[in-house]
């Protein structure tokens, strides 16, 4: 992302403060890619880009900066952190633990209403991969997996998977755009709920294991 890019505040809803709006928009530029590890923002450039004071991009900043994708260089700005690839092993392995047998236990063709819910958001991370808008990529299948794990009942859960996939790094999104793969990649999200409100437990995990084992490569920058 180069000082001339301008970016944008995404619509999120019109209790969000200022603050929480840029905070949203840079953890999606970082997510996927569009702010690099190693490199330091200053919160003044940042805020040009954005249109906007330096004061809510720097109270943003230091709230990345609590959830450990950021850390703040003196004078100069803030660094975006790094991620190793047993990093990544670790967070692909806790979110297989966690994902796959929770969503694999709301499989019941009776919760049909509540699947049918969800498909427009699925249809929106299509609708984006087709077009190549990863932030709206990004965005939307985040609230989709948290609109689901959230019909678990378990608050808890849904707020550690949260913080597990804003730590992720989402590199390899637009290599998958540029083969034309990125939409199957989302499609994977309309098949999944195919599966739940058919009941069939066993599909639903297999798609989840092999959903988030995707992820894993794009985290990496090595899409399979």
């Amino acid at each position: 992302m180069s000082a001339e890019d301008r970016l944008e505040l995404p619509v999120v809803g019109e209790r969000q403060s200022l603050r929480e709006q840029v905070a949203h928009a840079l953890r999606a530029a970082l997510i996927t890619g569009e702010m690099r590890p190693g490199v330091v923002y200053s919160a003044p450039v940042l805020a040009a880009q954005f249109g906007v004071s330096a004061t809510p991009v720097r109270e943003a900043m230091l709230d990345l900066a609590k959830e450990g994708l950021v850390e703040a260089v003196r004078n100069k700005g803030f660094r975006v952190t790094e991620l190793s690839d047993r990093d990544l092993d670790e967070l692909t392995e806790i979110r297989q633990l966690i994902e796959v047998p929770t969503v694999a236990r709301l499989a019941d063709a009776g919760r049909a209403a509540e699947f049918a819910r969800l498909r427009p958001v699925a249809e929106e991370i299509v609708s984006a991969a087709e077009r190549g808008d990863l932030l709206a990529y990004v965005d939307a299948d985040l609230r989709f997996h948290v609109e689901l794990l959230a019909l678990s009942g378990n608050a808890h859960l849904v707020e550690v998977v949260r913080d597990l996939r804003n730590r992720a790094r989402l590199y390899g999104l637009s290599q998958l755009y540029a083969r034309g793969t990125l939409t199957d990649s989302g499609r994977e999200h309309l098949a999944l709920l195919d599966a739940l409100q058919a009941g069939d437990t066993a599909t639903v995990e297999h798609i989840m294991s092999e959903h988030i084992q995707h992820v894993r490569g794009i985290w990496a920058d090595r899409p399979e």
